[in-house]
Parts: structure tokens; C-alpha cells; sequence
């Protein structure tokens, strides 16, 4: 069940976005808010699963505002501005809607977000037991498909906007997600945020170089901002 909540300066926009969670029987509440402050103060002390934020409005922006959160919950924009998309997938948000916001374009979105929250649940079910067992594995949606996928078979992970890219031993999986929403989803204790755009398996880490690190033979670039993190996961590799 998701409960959602909604930030737009527009009355319409507002009533649309209602009217089509409405139509929705596992979504468990929609709390619309056209001011950032009010919005900001009930995220703060409610559990959301989903916010639909506007990027234009006055005061406080939909992107300041994101970045305000201390704990956003899966965010998808909502604007009539397609030149924000870019900022929109750098903060992770899930999605990009472009007004006036047609349903069934919506609903792919709402499809993204229940793929989004089905695989971290597959994750939850997993005790540290079966994570670190080499043939621990989930099934992830490629398209229309159900792939297994093992974690001991994973090299890394590449972000291209609103997708990412599962490179593993045997082949190349596409995901919908951005880079931010597969660190919720693979297990911390063996996967590396080492760039923006790219995680690794910490174990199949072949050699750290000053700008970029050695997957078996990839070289994946390395962020300045992430080396020390690099670094001392690799003091506990076994």
C-alpha cells in the first residue's frame, strides 16, 4: 500500500494527480499540499512512500526542497518544463511527468514505483545469512521479464539517467531505476557507490588506481568524493 503525498502550487494539478491515485486500490492515502512548508513539516514526522513534487513554485523550488529532506521518500517530478529532467535524475527521483500528465502515462510511472518497492522487499526478506551466501539471488523486471539475478554474478552497476545497467559475468540486464534507487536495493555489504553514475562489488575489485578502480578488467571511474569510502572497504575485503 502507498501513501503519497503531493506538493503543487496548482489547485488543478493537485486535483488530477488525486483523481488518478484514486483510481488506485494499494494506495492507502494522498495528502495534497500547495505550500513547501506545509509539505516539508508533514514529511518530516509521517512515514510517505511516494511524493509528487512540482518543480515551479514560489518560494521554495521542487528542487531545494528535495534537497532539503532529510529523508525523501521516492520522488517523482511533475512539471510543464522539460529542461529540468537532468537535475531531477542527478537528485534520484524516480520519474520525470511532463503537464499536462495523461493517465496512461502515469500509470508506468506508478508501474516503476511498485517494481521499485517489490525488488526492496525481496531484498528485506533476506536475512544477513542468505545476502552473504554466494548463491543468494532476487528476481529483477527487465521489460517484460523476470530475470534471476545472483549477487556473486554482479561486476557493476551503471547509471544512464532513469536506468541502470546490470553488468554481470554472463550479461548486461536493464533495469528502470536510477543509480540512487539500486543503492536501496543491492546489499550494502557488498556493493560500492565508487562514482555518480557507477557501484561495483567491492569483491571483484582487481586494483584501485588514483582515478579509477579495476573491476576484473573494467576500469570504472573513480569520484574524488568517494575514494576514502573505497579505501576502507577494501581493508575488509576477505
Amino acid at each position: 500500500m502507498l501513501r503519497c503525498v503531493l506538493l503543487d502550487d496548482e489547485p488543478l494539478a493537485l486535483e488530477v494527480l488525486a483523481g488518478y491515485l484514486g483510481r488506485l486500490d494499494f494506495v492507502d492515502s494522498v495528502v495534497p499540499f500547495s505550500t513547501a512548508a506545509a509539505a516539508m513539516a508533514y514529511l518530516e514526522s509521517h512515514e510517505v512512500e511516494v511524493l509528487f513534487l512540482d518543480i515551479e513554485m514560489p518560494g521554495m523550488n521542487g528542487l531545494d526542497f528535495l534537497r532539503a529532506l532529510t529523508r525523501p521518500p521516492v520522488t517523482v517530478f511533475t512539471t510543464a518544463y522539460r529542461n529540468y529532467a537532468f537535475e531531477g535524475f542527478e537528485l534520484g527521483v524516480i520519474d520525470f511527468l511532463l503537464k499536462p500528465i495523461a493517465y496512461p502515462r502515469f500509470l508506468q510511472t506508478i508501474e516503476k514505483i511498485r517494481d521499485f518497492y517489490s525488488l526492496r522487499e525481496q531484498l528485506a526478506k533476506l536475512d544477513d545469512t542468505q545476502v552473504e551466501d554466494e548463491v543468494a539471488s532476487m528476481y529483477v523486471k527487465s521489460g517484460v521479464q523476470r530475470i534471476k539475478l545472483y549477487f556473486d554474478e554482479v561486476l557493476y552497476i551503471q547509471g544512464l539517467k532513469d536506468y541502470a545497467i546490470i553488468h554481470t559475468t554472463r550479461e548486461k540486464i536493464v533495469l528502470k531505476g536510477s543509480v540512487k534507487a539500486m543503492l536501496d536495493i543491492f546489499p550494502t555489504t557488498r556493493f560500492l557507490r565508487v562514482h555518480k553514475s557507477f557501484i561495483v562489488a567491492v569483491s571483484k575489485i582487481k586494483r584501485l588506481e588514483r582515478n579509477r578502480v579495476l573491476v576484473q578488467d573494467h576500469p570504472i571511474p573513480l569520484g574524488r568524493m568517494y575514494r576514502e569510502e573505497v579505501e576502507k572497504a577494501l581493508l575488509n575485503v576477505r
